[in-house]
């Protein structure tokens, strides 16, 4: 199937977005790692650690997940079944392409509301998470995330129709 990532490499609020993804996820990560090497420490030397550092560490996991899923997006490596790889005519696969970001599209739309519903719930009941920070803000990366993901999926759609409308011809930085 086209590749997501060639559809926009010159987009640049594509690309500005996506090197912020990986940025925090980089320092996320980084911050994951000295977190769980510090408790081991702790834990081996002192026979004991800092409460707060598991359940931190098991939001931040959900975090790198759900950002990691955003940049896949992206570059066309999200969650996908390939049945029909390399057994599909050349000529039919930029329109199943274009069919795979609709429904990713609506897909994630779906996720979206999903995770909006679930936030209302989480700040109706109230509560704090890891840091004195209230259970919402921890589990607010779940629309923002299937958010980012539907908004990126429908940019994909409108770049995989544009890439057919001109398929001959090269897309010149007005029509991107």
């Amino acid at each position: 199937m086209t590749d997501p990532a060639n559809l926009y490499p010159t987009n640049k609020v594509l690309a500005t977005l996506d090197a912020v993804e990986e940025k925090l996820l980089c320092l996320l990560l980084a911050v994951m790692i000295i977190l769980a090497c510090l408790q081991i420490f702790l834990r081996t030397v002192f026979s004991g650690g800092l409460l707060w550092i598991d359940p931190f560490l098991r939001y931040l996991v959900i975090w790198c997940g759900l950002l990691g899923a955003v940049t896949a997006t992206s570059q066309g490596r999200h969650i996908a079944l390939d049945i029909f790889a390399g057994r599909i005519p050349p000529a039919i696969d930029p329109w199943l392409s274009l069919l795979t970001q609709l429904f990713s599209t609506f897909a994630a739309a779906g996720l979206t509301w999903a995770g909006w519903l679930f936030l209302a719930g989480e700040i109706e009941a109230g509560g704090d998470g890891p840091l004195s920070l209230p259970l919402w803000f921890w589990n607010g990366i779940f629309p923002l995330s299937f958010g980012l993901i539907t908004c990126k999926s429908f940019l994909l759609f409108i770049m995989q129709i544009k890439a057919l409308v001109y398929k001959n011809q090269p897309l010149s930085d007005k029509q991107r």
